[in-house]
């Protein structure tokens, strides 16, 4: 993908944020446009994201999302875990609205000077128990941190995992290449099979109206 860039200047979370991400792949999830069914059957939770932005291209409204109590404290304990993180570090962080990238875009927590990213993460405290003492950067979040690399452009991201209490763990991933041309490579099959998935219901509509 050789598209620019594109800074959208929004808040995370506002309509104007949500609007901006209508319709397209983003960063978060990431991890369901590489997730492979079992025996070579297609993936379930592809497909359902993959129908979801096709209902947000055809309605122009975005796809309803579940918030549980945990994501929404999660929400409020982001700004907290930023000041953690830049009193740590010694580092300012500079918050973004939305990055996008062709048809695909990101929204990390902050950009760190020129090069970096930084992912918050919160966990609940037996979680952080075991984050910090498997001591590595969590492969759960391979796919949505080397995407925000991969559409930021830059050279490495810190995930921040915190909760209240808890030491907040950091720890830094650099661009991994390869993955990034496989997931490029994904994405951009993904929008394929999107636009034409799209384009066989309208084509039903006007068959229906006709």
């Amino acid at each position: 993908m050789n598209d620019n860039l594109e800074i959208i200047a929004c808040e995370q979370g506002s309509p104007d944020w949500i609007q901006s991400r209508l319709g397209i792949p983003t960063a978060s999830e990431f991890a369901a446009i590489l997730t492979k069914g079992r025996g070579g059957a297609e993936s379930k939770t592809r497909l359902s994201y993959l129908y979801k932005l096709a209902g947000e291209r055809l309605t122009g409204e975005p796809m309803e999302t579940i918030s549980s109590f945990h994501m929404e404290r999660g929400k409020l304990m982001e700004d907290e875990a930023r000041s953690v993180y830049g009193f740590v570090t010694g580092t300012a962080c500079e918050r973004v609205g939305f990055l996008r990238r062709g048809r695909a875009g990101a929204s990390p927590d902050a950009l760190i000077g020129h090069d970096g990213l930084l992912e918050i993460k919160t966990k609940l405290p037996h979680l952080m128990v075991e984050t910090i003492l498997r001591g590595e950067f969590p492969p759960e979040h391979k796919a949505q941190c080397q995407g925000q690399l991969w559409i930021a452009q830059r050279e490495w991201i810190d995930i921040a995992v915190y909760w209240p209490g808890m030491p907040i763990f950091i720890t830094r991933a650099h661009r991994d290449e390869a993955y990034i041309g496989e997931l490029a490579d994904a994405v951009e099959a993904f929008n394929a099979e999107l636009d034409l998935t799209v384009e066989k219901i309208r084509c039903y509509g006007q068959a229906k109206a006709a």
